[in-house]
């Protein structure tokens, strides 16, 4: 499958009047406002595409020398399905790493790239908050969980009753 656009972020000076802009204007879903590595954040999504809203502390992970002066679209998300065989696509077109936010194990983790011109743009398997990507994923992986526990609560009730028809 190719990878989806899912997010596009904005860097903004105040992120709480902005997300109460977007709340307000279209009626896009809100998440609470968080604090990463990077920046604050607040998602606002309509279900299928994110409005990331980064309130960026330093010119670390934002790439801007002036962070708090930069106003407007940041960077653009795409979900992939396999993110190795994806870096080597972007690599091989002539997409630069630029910075990885999180670790590979998060939720939320992040794999961030400039275009030719330059572009930042992010690459992530997960989905992102609020997506209904996100919303499968998780469901999914909860499924799996549950599962795995009933398979596990079987395999220690059977040695049980073995136990209890040997006396």
């Amino acid at each position: 499958m190719p990878a989806r656009i899912r997010h596009i972020a904005l860097s903004v000076k105040d992120i709480d009047a902005t997300a109460d802009f977007y709340e307000k204007a279209f009626g896009l879903t809100r998440s609470p406002k968080s604090e990463g590595p990077t920046a604050y954040r607040i998602y606002m999504s309509d279900g299928e595409i994110n409005l990331a809203l980064l309130q960026y502390k330093s010119e670390v992970g934002s790439g801007l020398a002036h962070p708090n002066e930069f106003v407007g679209i940041h960077h653009f998300g795409f979900q992939c399905d396999d993110l190795a065989q994806q870096q080597k696509k972007i690599e091989a077109a002539g997409g630069k790493f630029f910075f990885d936010l999180g670790d590979p194990d998060d939720d939320d983790f992040e794999r961030k790239f400039r275009d030719p011109n330059g572009i930042i743009f992010d690459v992530n398997w997960k989905g992102w908050a609020l997506t209904s990507s996100k919303v499968q994923a998780r469901t999914a992986r909860a499924a799996r969980a549950k599962a795995a526990m009933k398979k596990s609560a079987v395999k220690r009730s059977r040695p049980a009753k073995i136990a209890r028809r040997k006396k």
